[in-house]
């Protein structure tokens, strides 16, 4: 009976161990295969790139290596992490827009920046076409927010009147005459490197280039040619007054009506345009306006950047105002790229991403060499007391408290000045500590949004308000364990003693914001 009841347990992981053997071989042989596919892809894309294919195009050569090289962050998941397109990844609930023939697609202007300098411009304080009378239709607006308002995101009308599939050659847009201060700022804005940035159906203007394999978000408000180029005295500055729109989409019936657009970028032009004897009013949009009217500007016509037709920066022929022609074109390009991958070149084009990389590495690089240099410190400190306490002859000697052991009464003491400023500062740290916490939990859940803008700083904001019971808590009991008893006082400056600070000083860089014109001043009126 014995030996039987020994033997069923034996028998059963015998049972158990043939069954699984076959799904482990079969597991076996199909990640074997996986790793064969992998590197068969691997060398497929090496050769692509040795070939030179850019990584920034919107053929389906450019789509795949794009894919291979994020294949990394195309993945979704804590602990079983799966394959998911950028979408997924970066909006979660974000769905695509389909468009009908004809249709108006409104392009949004947003910020004028610079990563030069910290101050924001909104796109109508430069000198340009007026801003459109047309309403936003409801299907396109964006509910505000605290955050955006603190960061000057303000939804508006771009000039440019684009419809679906409606490709329009050289179209002149407006006259605007530009001197005085407004001349001297378009120069400073052209030296500081500013860039206009639009939005067409939520996807951020770009400038791309297959010849450098680079792409970047915005284009710039002009440029600047050194004497040293020229060969002239000073610096000469030009601006961009025409621009190429090319709008990529994707069309099939069989899955969705309409189209979804996967793309929208710009080539800016600097032109000095023609204009034949026809008086133009400053300001007066001249889209239905006769062609013949301007000669470098015609439905059949695309301007192209010559040094010889640059438009520079500088005051008239009789030191009057600088006269501007403002000019776009609209080309519609079909593209088998799907909705879900029109991200990619977002994260792939920038130059400037390995900056990022390089920052990271030089931070964790300190910190281990400060860390290495306190470590060092403190063993030679201990290592020396330690030393000291093994040669100890006699019990007085070793009842002596000595080095670093004079510390330890320290520790659980009660300061005895200070003790609310003490308490203070704990409360509001912990406070501070649990509003990120909350902020970093709520975005690995994907409760907040990136294609909303000013909805991560609404976060951190409430969630700051929300944690005050936290830093009160945690003040008052330090507080009372200083053994203090004015708790009202401690209450009422765990509450206001940070946000009084962050208040001062946001009025402080708003009052300046304001002077200059910055588009994240605040207007309290």
């Amino acid at each position: 009976m014995t030996a039987t009841l020994i033997r069923l347990p034996l028998l059963a992981a015998l049972f158990l161990l043939v069954l699984t053997a076959p799904s482990t071989s079969a597991g076996r042989a199909e990640r074997k295969q996986k790793k064969i596919e992998e590197r068969e892809k691997a060398i497929k894309m090496a050769n692509m790139k040795a070939a030179g294919q850019d990584v920034v195009g919107m053929t389906k050569e450019a789509a795949e290596l794009r894919s291979y090289e994020l294949r990394n962050k195309k993945k979704k998941g804590l602990l079983k992490r799966r394959e998911a397109s950028l979408a997924q990844v970066l909006f979660p609930g974000a769905s695509p827009e389909e468009y009908g023939q004809g249709e108006a697609v409104p392009a949004f202007a947003e910020l004028v920046e610079s990563k030069k300098t910290q101050l924001p411009f909104e796109f109508y304080d430069l000198p340009t076409c007026p801003e459109p009378s047309d309403k936003i239709k409801k299907r396109f607006r964006r509910r505000k927010n605290l955050g955006s308002r603190l960061m000057g995101h303000d939804l508006k009308l771009s000039p440019y009147n684009i419809a679906t599939k409606q490709s329009k050659g050289c179209t002149p847009l407006c006259m605007v005459e530009i001197g005085g201060k407004k001349l001297r700022w378009m120069r400073k804005l052209v030296d500081r490197q500013y860039r206009i940035h639009l939005t067409l159906d939520q996807l951020p203007v770009l400038m791309r280039s297959k010849e450098l394999n680079y792409a970047v978000r915005g284009y710039p408000i002009g440029f600047k040619a050194l004497a040293s180029s020229t060969g002239l005295q000073d610096d000469q500055y030009f601006m961009y007054n025409h621009f190429k729109f090319t709008i990529t989409y994707r069309e099939d019936p069989g899955e969705f009506e309409g189209i979804r657009i996967t793309g929208f970028d710009v080539h800016p032009v600097s032109i000095a345009h023609k204009v034949d004897n026809v008086k133009v009013e400053e300001g007066k949009i001249l889209e239905n306006s006769s062609s013949s009217s301007f000669p470098t500007c015609t439905r059949d016509s695309s301007p192209v950047n010559e040094p010889d037709t640059y438009l520079a920066l500088r005051s008239g022929a009789s030191g009057g105002d600088m006269k501007v022609l403002y000019s776009y074109e609209v080309d519609w390009v079909e593209s088998d790229i799907p909705w879900a991958d029109r991200w990619d070149v977002y994260l792939v084009g920038s130059p400037d991403d390995e900056i990022h990389y390089f920052a990271i590495v030089n931070s964790l690089m300190i910190v281990v060499f400060l860390t290495g240099a306190v470590a060092t410190i403190l063993i030679r400190t201990l290592k020396r007391d330690i030393a000291g306490y093994n040669e100890m002859q006699t019990l007085e000697e070793a009842q002596e408290e000595t080095g670093w052991k004079l510390v330890h009464g320290d520790v659980f003491r009660p300061p005895q000045n200070n003790s609310l400023l003490l308490s203070v500062l704990v409360g509001t740290g912990a406070q501070i500590g649990s509003a990120f916490f909350f902020t970093l939990l709520a975005s690995m859940l994907r409760m907040l949004n990136p294609i909303k803008k000013g909805q991560a700083l609404t976060a951190v904001i409430m969630l700051y308000v929300l944690c005050g019971g936290i830093g009160g808590y945690v003040s008052a009991r330090l507080y009372k364990f200083c053994d203090a008893k004015a708790w009202k006082k401690n209450t009422l400056a765990t509450a206001i003693f940070f946000p009084s600070i962050i208040v001062g000083m946001f009025m402080v860089l708003n009052v300046f914001l304001t002077v200059v014109g910055a588009a994240t001043a605040v207007s309290f009126l």
